[in-house]
């Protein structure tokens, strides 16, 4: 027997076992499972009356929302392919995404309406709009809540294709528009099993949504979390008391996040006031962690603190950091923390090998560097209407990570670089070419290069390195200013050199090692 696989089973198993607990709370409001799953019944009916069709695009602007969470669903439900949106981009990216997604539907946060406001008049897909907790104003011609009412909870879903897209997440890469990585039902069917059986999940258990559901799939939370009937509690905006807070007040066993933000609860002033005795994991992606966090962490909070490692084409989890029982008992202790603070080992149904630029296996010896390749079911359909970049990353029936790492004897990798120059700034993956675009519109600028330059609080940032023409004078503020006008803050150069020249190779390319040597000497990694 071949039952397609999609992630709907996993809500309706949580609706049919649990569906008298409350598994979704959102500040003051809280949905049993059955109350959940009725609303994402009603959304998918909503979406077809407004003409969506199987394979169209509904994106949503929002927070951390049940709405979003509803939608993880719902739209899927319709047979539609849910495109959620990093609210962080600039409203021209997002304009371009929405565009080259050719997006039906929009919902977006009341508070994001003057960005909609915005660009709406310039997208030629014409979607319909709308809006989430607030009233009818600007382009939205529907209200949420509204629309579920007028849904049916009844209605049959519809047919469900396994290999057909069912998400769609826009990342950035080497170039300076984000490519959409297109994610099908397979895919993220055997990612939600895989990634419970490896985190040890149950329905005793609680997350706390810090990790922005529009980022790298939200890490596959909505997905595992609802298979085994635990509880969702989302976090809107990160401040860490609030967060400590909502881990006290509902017992939250699971935190996942970017180091910047456990350094941030670690440092607040209120960890001590509150009550974490439930929390059993954090487990630390979006940029890798050092041994000295994994510490502070496990002492502080009383938890196991282990690092995860995925991209948003592969949906997303494939390596945590778990210690092995067999290692503990014959290694020194420091090992484990050493071991911990690791990119990890591969989590089941993923293979993940380091290799050299002919293709061969590196030594694993934790020293020879080697690029990051991955096979498995949870990898991609491929990036979407772009088949070129698509080929570059899927090559050999392996893809292609562009992450430069070591391999150590026990199988353990640590990413030491990176082959493309993407900056991982806070868990955001930033585009030194869409800087370098930025700046090239400088006035009096001769050329310049964008590279990572390391940093406590955000692991790095960009640093810009600028050249100017002769006569020509302007400071690093004058640089920072310039793009603040053209980029999303987060991707504004933290750091501005001025330099007479660059180096180039024989071809005229600018050697960014040598530009990226400077800043990182001296540290054991050239990636935090």
């Amino acid at each position: 027997m071949i039952v397609p696989l999609s992630v709907l089973e996993f809500r309706d198993r949580a609706q049919a076992y649990f569906g008298d607990r409350v598994g979704v709370v959102d500040g003051d409001r809280t949905f049993t499972y059955r109350e959940y799953a009725e609303r994402t019944h009603r959304l998918a009916s909503a979406l077809r009356r407004l003409g969506v069709g199987p394979g169209d695009r509904v994106s949503f602007i929002t927070y951390n929302t049940h709405q979003l969470l509803e939608a993880y669903y719902g739209v899927l439900e319709a047979g539609a392919v849910l495109n959620p949106i990093n609210i962080r981009l600039t409203p021209d990216d997002i304009a371009y995404i929405l565009d080259h997604s050719a997006s039906r539907v929009v919902f977006y946060h009341a508070d994001f309406a003057p960005l909609v406001e915005r660009i709406a008049p310039s997208l030629a897909s014409r979607p319909t709009f709308v809006v989430l907790e607030g009233a009818l104003a600007g382009p939205a011609t529907h209200e949420y809540e509204a629309l579920l009412a007028s849904g049916s909870p009844d209605e049959p879903p519809a047919e469900v294709d396994e290999n057909a897209v069912a998400e769609l997440f826009y990342t950035s890469g080497t170039t300076g528009r984000p490519k959409g990585v297109a994610l099908t039902h397979r895919a993220l069917y055997l990612h939600g099993l895989q990634t419970a059986q490896s985190l040890g999940v149950t329905d005793a258990d609680a997350i706390l949504h810090v990790v922005p559901l529009f980022h790298v799939n939200g890490w596959g939370a909505p997905h595992w979390m609802t298979m085994v009937g635990g509880q969702h509690v989302m976090l809107r905006r990160f401040d860490a008391s609030t967060l400590l807070s909502l881990v006290e007040r509902h017992r939250i066993s699971y935190l996942l996040a970017v180091p910047t933000i456990f350094n941030a609860v670690l440092n607040s002033p209120d960890l001590a006031r509150h009550d974490l005795s439930s929390l059993k994991c954090v487990l630390i992606g979006g940029a890798p962690s050092s041994p000295a966090l994994i510490r502070a962490l496990e002492e502080r909070l009383g938890v196991q603190a282990v690092v995860g490692y995925g991209l948003s084409e592969t949906s997303p989890v494939l390596t945590i950091a778990w210690p092995r029982r067999h290692l503990l008992d014959v290694e020194p202790p420091e090992m484990r923390l050493a071991r911990q603070a690791t990119t990890g080992w591969p989590v089941p149904g993923v293979r993940v090998r380091v290799v050299a630029a002919d293709g061969t296996d590196v030594r694993p010896d934790g020293t020879q560097l080697g690029e990051i390749v991955v096979r498995s079911n949870v990898v991609m359909d491929g990036y979407y209407l772009d088949p070129e970049a698509t080929a570059a990353a899927m090559r050999d029936g392996w893809f292609h990570t562009g992450d430069m790492a070591t391999i150590d004897e026990q199988g353990y990798i640590t990413i030491k670089d990176r082959a493309k120059d993407v900056i991982i700034s806070g868990g955001e993956n930033i585009s030194s070419v869409e800087i370098e675009n930025a700046l090239a519109e400088f006035p009096g600028l001769l050329e310049a290069a964008v590279v990572p330059a390391p940093d406590d609080t955000w692991g790095e940032v960009p640093a810009a390195i600028v050249v100017l023409k002769p006569g020509v004078s302007a400071t690093a503020d004058d640089v920072i200013a310039h793009c603040r006008q053209r980029l999303a803050g987060f991707k504004v150069p933290r750091r501005v050199e001025f330099r007479d020249q660059l180096p180039k190779g024989g071809t005229g390319k600018i050697l960014k090692g040598e530009l990226r040597e400077p800043f990182w000497r001296g540290h054991e990694k050239r990636v935090h």
